[in-house]
This record gives C-alpha cells, sequence and structure tokens, in this order.
C-alpha cells in the first residue's frame, strides 16, 4: 500500500520494534495527541495494514534447537496438485513459512524441531507422505545470522 504518509509509516515502526507501547507512547514518539493518533491506528487496522499483534518467541526457549529449509519439487505443476500440497502443509505446526517459488524447485519451506529425530518423524510421517512429490532436499541451519519480522516502512 503506498498511501502511507510519514507519519502512519512511523507509527508502524514504532508498533513493530512494540506492539505494546501504550497509546500515549505511541502518540509521543510519532508527534501527535493520543485520539488522532489512535484514529490512525485503526484506520491502519480497518484497511488491512496492521493484519494483528503477536508476541515472538525465542523458538530455542521452547526446545525447538533444529531449523530446516526445504525445498520441494512437485512431479506435477498443475493448479490441483498445488492446492492439495499447499492445504495439507498449512496443517502442520512444523511449518513456520512456505513459499511457492520460480526456478528449480516449487516450494520452499522454513520448518523448526527439537531435534533430528524430531525431524526425521516429521519427514517420514507427514512430508514423504504427501502424493505428488518428485523430490525432497533438506538444508539445516547452522546458525541465525538475521531474524525479523518487521517489515522496512521507511
Amino acid at each position: 500500500m503506498t498511501d502511507l504518509d510519514p507519519i502512519d509509516r512511523k507509527i508502524l515502526a514504532v508498533l513493530q520494534a512494540d506492539s505494546r507501547v501504550t497509546m500515549q507512547e505511541l502518540a509521543d514518539q510519532v508527534g501527535l495527541s493520543i485520539s488522532p493518533c489512535h484514529r490512525r491506528v485503526k484506520l491502519l487496522e480497518e484497511r488491512g495494514v496492521i493484519t494483528g499483534y503477536i508476541a515472538t518467541v525465542d523458538q530455542k526457549s521452547l526446545g525447538l534447537h533444529v531449523s530446516v529449509f526445504i525445498s520441494i519439487k512437485l512431479a506435477r505443476q498443475k493448479e490441483e496438485d498445488l492446492d492439495r500440497f499447499a492445504k495439507a502443509i498449512s496443517r502442520w505446526e512444523e511449518v513456520l513459512e512456505c513459499y511457492l517459488m520460480t526456478g528449480n524447485r516449487d516450494y520452499l519451506l522454513r520448518v523448526v524441531a527439537a531435534d533430528l529425530a524430531s525431524y526425521e518423524t516429521f519427514l517420514k510421517t507427514k512430508l514423504t507422505r504427501l502424493d505428488g512429490i518428485a523430490s525432497i532436499e533438506s538444508s539445516f541451519a547452522l546458525s541465525q545470522v538475521k531474524y525479523s519480522i518487521a517489515l522496512p516502512v521507511r
């Protein structure tokens, strides 16, 4: 959405950094009084620019020490095959992200697991049981260099 003015962008930057900020703190940081600031936030929500508020959780604190990026090649790329795959993986909580790709692979997934044995169980009991997969290539992350869910708003 390109019709965001500089104040809207400041609001988004502040809320992405800390969505628990009070309306007074937000208003102070963006140079508005509380009422117009609140009106702008509500408008951003109504327009679908702000889609929700979440708490981010450290995956290792939940015992999820393994991050795996999986490239999937389907046997066929017909719409019904793509839809069936997308519907199936959407139900699996281990899959944090899934992208339909261009290039050599059809999908790229980011999956988390407690350990290699847990990932193997995911692979054997879920992913390899899907019909229509031609190949699966797993790449294990050694360390996380950068992670952000904040979008650039400036």
